[in-house]
């Protein structure tokens, strides 16, 4: 099993920049896909940005094109997501999880952390 545990979140003005990180312990012999989701306070949880096992291949949705990166390093079993240009709309809980079949965003995902919070000020 693998337990994955995010951190970096925290209070910055909008226009700053944010990196966040997803930690795995546990059985990480095997190198999986991850991907970062968020939840804003009354709306359900969206998919934000993966990363394949390789690090080869990396998926953004729209709303995150050219401000957030994905990337990770296997030294340190951690994925990173880097947040810059952050919105007021970009406040919310993150999380990561490892991905299961194939194909992005994807549909099964496990091994959820327990979030951090970003809160972007105008």
């Amino acid at each position: 099993q693998v337990q994955l545990e995010e951190s970096g979140g925290g209070l910055v003005q909008a226009g700053g920049s944010l990196r966040l990180s997803c930690a795995a312990s546990g059985r990480t012999d095997v190198t999986l896909p991850i991907g970062w989701f968020r939840q804003a306070s009354g709306k359900e949880r969206e998919f934000v940005a993966g990363i394949s096992w390789s690090g080869a291949s990396t998926y953004y949705v729209d709303a995150v094109k050219g401000r957030f990166t994905i990337s990770r390093d296997y030294s340190k079993k951690t994925v990173y997501l880097q947040m810059d240009n952050l919105k007021v709309g970009d406040t919310a809980i993150y999380y990561c999880a490892v991905r299961y079949g194939n194909g992005w965003p994807g549909t099964d995902y496990r091994y959820w952390g327990q979030g951090t919070q970003v809160a972007v000020s105008s």
